[in-house]
């Protein structure tokens, strides 16, 4: 008479069981769940992309503009200031151009966590 309980009792929780996972499993597939068709995309992120490359492009444009006018001889300079001003503004225009980059990368980790 125990056996017959104890494995009434198995069976019946192993039924238990499989009807618990059956529902997770149907409520979770797409057949039954139709919301999950409706994915509306809140935030847009491709404007602020966008933006963010046009800011990109602007700074890079103002950077080589006024590197061009600092690498050019002043009318007062002589030609080891000339050359000594030159060294400090490449390393200057160096420094420059690689946080114009990193600002390129942001926009890159940006998008792809789209």
């Amino acid at each position: 008479m125990k056996n017959i309980i104890k494995k009434v009792m198995i069976y019946s929780m192993i039924g238990i069981m499989q009807v618990g996972f059956g529902a997770t499993v149907i409520e979770a597939s797409a057949w039954h769940n139709d919301a999950s068709q409706r994915i509306v995309q809140l935030d847009d992120r491709h404007d602020n992309d966008n933006d963010r490359r046009r800011e990109h492009d602007e700074r890079m444009r103002r950077e080589n503009e006024r590197h061009e006018r600092e690498m050019r001889r002043h009318e007062h300079e002589s030609e080891r200031e000339w050359h000594e001003r030159q060294e400090r503004e490449n390393e200057r225009h160096d420094r420059e151009l690689r946080d114009i980059a990193a600002l390129l990368v942001g926009i890159a980790i940006g998008s792809s966590n789209n």
